[in-house]
């Protein structure tokens, strides 16, 4: 099955491990290493998120390496954009209230 990119940022583990491979590819044994849970738990995590194409395997000897496939996360950025948008023309109406009531305050003086 393949999953949705955003389901797997719905995990909170899951956005935790993006954030630790963000940096340098680690294994699987590292990754677990930074949570309270078992190597099976972060491997089905890795599974996921691998599944969305959000990370890459790589064979390097006897060891996986996870590492973040970053141009992935472009398609989460481009779905908050149209939100930044929404949020930046709410801001400068406020913008523009705030100064309204900054200058009639002032001319009550």
């Amino acid at each position: 099955m393949r999953r949705d990119i955003f389901q797997a940022i719905a995990d909170p583990t899951r956005r935790a491990i993006i954030t630790l491979i963000a940096l340098h590819a680690m294994t699987p044994n590292a990754i677990a290493d930074n949570f309270n849970t078992t190597r099976q738990a972060v491997s089905k995590h890795l599974r996921i998120l691998t599944e969305c194409e959000l990370v890459k395997q790589e064979q390097q000897g006897r060891e996986i390496y996870y590492s973040l496939q970053i141009e992935k996360m472009k398609e989460i950025d481009k779905w908050l954009n149209q939100f930044r948008k929404l949020w930046e023309t709410r801001f400068n109406q406020l913008d523009n209230v705030l100064l309204t009531m900054k200058k009639k305050k002032k001319n009550e003086k």
